[in-house]
């Protein structure tokens, strides 16, 4: 028997005998992930992350600030024999149960099947396709590791990346390992998020626990808008094509029945958060320019409205403080005014519209006090630059959005963390762009989750990781089917001989 499946059959016999499986996230973030699975039973044992803020979120939440796990670590540069010897996890294949992660998508070009095989099989390949390097890695800590379990997540277009399914070519490698695997989309909103996220979401399983891979049934309902319908088709599209060679590993999810509860709304997600005014913060004074910080507490004004919004409140192990900290918004004074105007699903064209609008009204109520502003005179274009935005119609048709109250919200994007026009406050009477907390609200982070650094990389945080809520959806089926493994005779799980690399 190899010491490989030697180090599988040990965690089977401990899980068996009551132990709780552990995890090690990769690519982690704040802790979208690690949360979704602490939440369903799971122990969440180390986490690699390059990011120092989002590090030290997932830290602070985790692991109680733990400088260890608070450290941020590059895992091109962090072998998983030092990572363990770090986390004092004990042997590396003996110390995680379930390794877990998203490796970014921006790093991974076109990299085939041949070149995947190359890179697993020589260790210094890699060095030559910086662009593979975080998906190799990924997949070098699953060999060094030799998880029961792995959760793999993504964006929609690794199905279709350059006319490349990388999700295929990932659960092809992960299947000479070992392993079982099976790949969908999921959409958050049909598992209890206020918020259309679309992601690829891959399992796989050990052969000696697991035959086939499954995936949760939804909780919610929703008729996704047509935008979503679209990415979907188009991530999809290389596998009815010729070229996709049989997308083997990939399974329909689960669809949702219109019987079931309608998706959480952003009004749902919001509504018994603190108002805030935004002009009327900006005419006090109490609103101005410069980093915003998370050091004005602001006490919550009302009971929570909804169940989402309890659950947001009581979360165990993350209850909502007496105040909150992180409700903090941007600085955007010429915008304020037109965000009022605006209607929901407003984007960027009809916000221009009604900033010309604006802008017209403003030059008719000077004239009637006698005061004519002559077209293209520097005081006209002063008068347009303090009110009209500045951007291409035709360039940024999707730069802004105005939220409905009554639907989730849109996707949340990393690039939250540089504007957030994305994502308008639905309430016309606070006009403004949403806040950390209201961001974190809208991604099923409970208000007791803390965000380390400043509203900037605190809105990036949010933006990179992935729903809570959806991750313990994953979270919860993957644990059933461990369960089932504890339910096997630890000497003779089921294919006991498969290959293990």
């Amino acid at each position: 028997m190899s010491a490989k499946l030697q180090a599988v059959l040990q965690k089977i016999s401990r899980l068996q005998a009551g132990g709780t499986p552990r995890v090690l996230d990769l690519f982690a973030g704040c802790g979208g992930i690690s949360l979704g699975f602490l939440a369903a039973g799971f122990a969440i044992r180390g986490s690699v992350e390059f990011d120092p803020e989002a590090a030290a979120s997932h830290g602070r939440n985790f692991h109680f600030g733990d400088p260890v796990h608070s450290s941020a670590r590059d895992i091109t540069k962090t072998s998983p024999d030092q990572l363990a010897a770090e986390l004092q996890v004990g042997p590396t294949a003996e110390a995680f149960d379930v390794l877990v992660g998203g490796p970014p998508c921006q790093a991974f070009a076109r990299v085939g099947r041949p070149k995947l095989r190359e890179v697993d099989k020589h260790a210094e390949a890699f060095r030559h396709d910086r662009r593979a390097q975080l998906y190799i890695d990924y997949l070098r800590y699953v060999e060094a590791f030799a998880p029961l379990a792995v959760l793999v997540e993504n964006v929609p277009d690794v199905l279709n990346h350059g006319g490349q399914n990388i999700a295929e070519e990932i659960a092809e490698t992960l299947e000479s390992k070992g392993y079982v695997c099976g790949y969908t989309l999921m959409n958050a909103a049909f598992y209890g998020v206020p918020q259309m996220r679309e992601r690829m979401i891959l399992i796989a399983y050990r052969r000696e626990i697991a035959e086939v891979v499954t995936f949760p049934e939804p909780t919610h309902f929703i008729d996704l808008p047509l935008g979503y319908q679209g990415t979907r088709s188009v991530a999809l599209k290389l596998l009815d094509s010729e070229i996709a060679n049989n997308a083997h590993h990939y399974k329909h999810a689960p669809k949702a029945s219109h019987s079931l509860p309608p998706a959480i709304t952003a009004g749902d997600a919001l509504g018994d958060l603190p108002a805030i005014d935004a002009r009327q913060l900006l005419k006090s004074g109490a609103l101005r320019r410069g980093a915003r910080r998370f050091d004005d507490p602001i006490p919550y004004r009302r009971e929570p409205h909804t169940a989402y919004a309890k659950l947001m409140r009581t979360w165990q192990g993350f209850e909502a403080p007496v105040a909150l900290t992180d409700h903090v918004i941007r600085y955007l004074p010429r915008d304020y005014p037109l965000f009022a105007r605006m209607n929901p699903g407003d984007q960027y064209p009809q916000a221009y519209e009604h900033a010309m609008k604006m802008f017209e009204e403003h030059l008719a109520l000077l004239a009637k006090q006698g005061m004519k502003v002559m077209p293209g005179s520097q005081q006209y274009e002063e008068i347009k630059a303090s009110i009209v935005p500045p951007y291409d119609v035709g360039k940024f048709p999707n730069k802004w959005r105005k939220m409905w109250h009554d639907q989730p919200a849109r996707t949340l994007m990393a690039h939250l963390g540089k504007d957030s026009y994305s994502h308008i406050h639905y309430d016309s009477k606070q006009a403004r762009t949403i806040s950390v907390r209201e961001a974190a609200r809208l991604h099923s982070f409970p208000d007791g989750f803390v965000f380390c650094g400043t509203m900037n990389p605190a809105f990036r945080q949010i933006g990179n990781a992935v729903p809570p809520l959806l991750a313990k959806a994953i979270a919860t089926h993957m644990m059933k089917t461990l369960k089932q493994a504890e339910r096997e005779t630890a000497y003779e799980p089921r294919r006991a001989t498969a290959a293990v690399s």
